[in-house]
């Protein structure tokens, strides 16, 4: 529908033009009787005839010429020069219906531009990825100068260019764009256009990327307690080999790397997926009072492991965020685990909620009040394998919990706030943006309760 009035709207166009080019078509023809006419006004003005007579030859002259103008360019209207004249309207600017059912039928976003690099037609998956309005130059939302010199090299009669260029904004995107003119058919009153295609490779950059980090990051981390276990197998085989204390002391060690090494492993394939998706927002509703209600009851055994006490301040309403509920329960068990581990000195832990109000959304704060954190670790936490000295002693994690979880609130676009004093405890928050529109509450949502 939108393509058939666009037509509509391009064909009234060409109309007025048409409309344009007769008359001045039909204004050259009859430009000899207009210079005979102006030629008797002229010679009456000199010869001061402001008889009667001279006002009766005007209106009689005028009448005869204004009568012969159709005959005229009737007369005329076949000789090849008035053809021509006529056939000078300004070339359309919009694609045919044909041209645009083409883009529409794509499986890529496509974009149809002008030879000046104004966009003429978008299908809609072009919309969704790149939010231009038809007639705006194409630099108004992609300003890569590689992807602009490609497309001034194709417009200006060249070959089909294929360039990768990256989105920054909101997240990073990789896209292949593919450069194509469209000539005019012959004999046509149209000007060319030029299409742009484009092919997400975000996925496949997205993976490479994942391998070799991943690569790289379990090699590391993995040395370390692969020496150990390394080193007490040798003690066990030698030394220790009828020392029944030995043995077990070293057993239960070697148990403890085993484990750790198992973690780091289940985090990093969890890291690994979530920057997979990384670019894909999620959109289901989920209401964050449950969720938090079923994090802290599956945190309770920790809990009473490490002495501590969970405190929660949840609202009774439903509050609702578009997410992955899945990951938003790892984000807050991660961020409970961590206050009763490394903040169990103080004996409690809080999670309270702040429900949405006008501009702001709903505010998540998991608190502890432990040792604390000194402010030059504050910025360093969500690195990969980052450990605060401070407030753990003997419990030593992967290092990989607080970049999970600020991974997971960059796809949900939410932000993660850190407030630490020494002696005062620390409090991470978890800011949701406002919801313009209320997600749709469905059976599944309520289900959860």
């Amino acid at each position: 529908m939108v393509g058939l009035e666009s037509d509509m709207a391009d064909e009234a166009a060409e109309a007025k033009q048409s409309s344009v080019g007769g008359f001045f078509a039909r204004l050259a023809a009859g430009r000899m009787l207009l210079i005979g006419l102006a030629g008797i006004l002229a010679l009456l003005v000199f010869t001061e005839a402001a008889t009667l007579t001279s006002a009766a030859l005007i209106f009689f002259s005028v009448a005869l010429m204004l009568g012969a103008l159709p005959l005229a360019v009737a007369s005329s209207a076949d000789r090849p020069s008035i053809r021509r004249l006529a056939q000078r309207a300004p070339p359309s600017v919009w694609p045919e219906t044909s041209l645009k059912r083409m883009a529409d039928a794509l499986p890529e976003p496509c974009i149809i531009l002008d030879r000046r690099g104004y966009v003429r037609y978008q299908n809609r998956l072009a919309e969704n990825a790149f939010p231009i309005r038809p007639g705006d130059p194409l630099t108004f939302r992609l300003r890569a100068p590689d992807l602009v010199a490609a497309y001034e090299r194709v417009a200006a009669g060249g070959r089909a260019e294929r360039l990768e260029f990256a989105e920054r904004v909101p997240t990073e995107r990789w896209y292949d764009a593919w450069f194509a003119p469209v000539e005019a058919r012959e004999g046509e009153g149209r000007g060319g256009f030029v299409i742009l295609l484009f092919s997400d490779k975000t996925e496949q950059r997205r993976s490479e990327k994942i391998r070799v980090d991943f690569v790289a990051n379990a090699s590391h981390e993995l040395r370390t307690p692969l020496a150990s276990l390394a080193g007490f197998i040798e003690t066990l085989q030698g030394p220790a080999r009828d020392d029944a204390a030995a043995r077990q002391r070293f057993l239960g060690i070697m148990h403890e790397q085993a484990t750790r090494m198992s973690r780091l492993i289940d985090d990093l394939l969890s890291l690994s997926r979530i920057e997979m998706k990384a670019h894909m927002r999620p959109e289901a509703p989920v209401d964050l009072v449950p969720v938090l209600s079923g994090v802290v009851a599956a945190m309770e055994p920790l809990a009473r492991e490490q002495q501590v006490a969970i405190e929660s301040a949840l609202t009774e309403a439903p509050v609702i965020v578009a997410g992955d509920r899945d990951e938003l329960v790892q984000v807050f068990q991660n961020l409970v685990e961590n206050a009763c581990k490394y903040g169990r000195s103080g004996g409690r832990v809080l999670v309270e909620m702040t429900p949405p109000a006008g501009e702001e959304g709903p505010r998540v704060t998991v608190r502890d009040f432990g040792p604390g954190i000194s402010a030059e670790h504050l910025p360093r936490l969500t690195e990969r394998f980052y450990r605060a000295s401070e407030g753990g002693g003997s419990t030593r994690g992967t290092g990989l919990g607080l970049a999970i979880v600020k991974h997971i609130l960059n796809r949900h676009r939410a932000r993660l706030l850190i407030e630490s004093q020494p002696g005062q405890g620390a409090a991470f928050s978890v800011e949701f943006p406002a919801q313009r529109r209320a997600p749709d509450f469905d059976q599944s949502v309520k289900s959860e309760k």
